[in-house]
């Protein structure tokens, strides 16, 4: 199985760290997030990977380089804007071969056991598989309802139990039906059919996760992987949705 690291944001909720440092560098625990995803995918059994990369790409492109050093081939998807995710994802098809691949957000730090998507065929009535997490403190409402371990789109006003966890495993076909591979989108988008024909499986995971997306939650995470204690004052606190 071939995969897919999301790596061409512009980090605005990172600024001013991402001025001159795009947020796949930025170091947690001593090394860069990308290399985390690097690391673990090759040891799940991954050989091939593509990088989308845009804002500071080049510095992205030098660290990793060909992916030798990972034990990985690493191919690259260059965006001259950011394209999204789900945007990203169909640029990159004609990298990513005919077969469904694996998808991990470059922003984000889990030890999410990456080997389990990879033996794990994708079975034929599915289109994509989510790996959801519980709502993080920061996040009000979800994105995902999980019900019979399909995904599913929340009824009414109480907003998602899950937030997507930005790993996934998707068919090709999922980003072909956008024809144009300059488009922008996000990748809600792209499932929005299939989760309503009920062809979106998914899992819960209550291991550790962690989405990087401001200055704070990044110094966080170095404490947690410090072992070091978050003093009550620096926890992340509840935001409304869009605030």
């Amino acid at each position: 199985m071939r995969a897919m690291i999301l790596a061409a944001g512009r980090g605005e909720r990172l600024r001013p760290l991402t001025e001159s440092t795009p947020k796949p560098l930025l170091a947690a625990g001593g090394k860069p997030l990308i290399q985390y995803h690097l690391e673990r995918l090759a040891a799940a059994g991954v050989r091939q990977v593509v990088i989308n990369v845009s804002w500071l790409g080049e510095q992205i492109e030098a660290f990793v380089g060909d992916g030798g050093r990972f034990g990985l081939e690493v191919f690259w998807s260059r965006e001259s804007e950011p394209l999204e995710t789900g945007g990203g994802i169909r640029r990159a098809l004609p990298l990513l071969g005919p077969e469904p691949f694996l998808v991990v957000n470059g922003d984000v730090w889990t030890d999410y056991p990456f080997a389990e998507l990879v033996a794990r065929p994708l079975p034929e009535a599915f289109d994509a598989h989510l790996v959801l997490v519980p709502n993080p403190p920061f996040k009000l409402q979800g994105d995902f309802d999980l019900v019979d371990d399909l995904v599913a789109f929340p009824e009414g006003e109480g907003g998602a139990a899950f937030t997507y966890s930005g790993i996934g495993v998707f068919r090709p076909e999922v980003f072909a039906l956008f024809p144009a591979a300059s488009e922008r989108f996000p990748l809600r988008d792209a499932l929005a059919t299939s989760v309503r024909a009920r062809a979106v499986s998914g899992e819960l995971f209550r291991g550790r996760w962690w989405d990087v997306g401001t200055p704070q939650r990044l110094e966080l995470l170095n404490l947690v992987l410090a072992g070091k204690p978050i003093p009550p004052s620096r926890k992340p606190r509840v935001r409304a949705l869009g605030a």
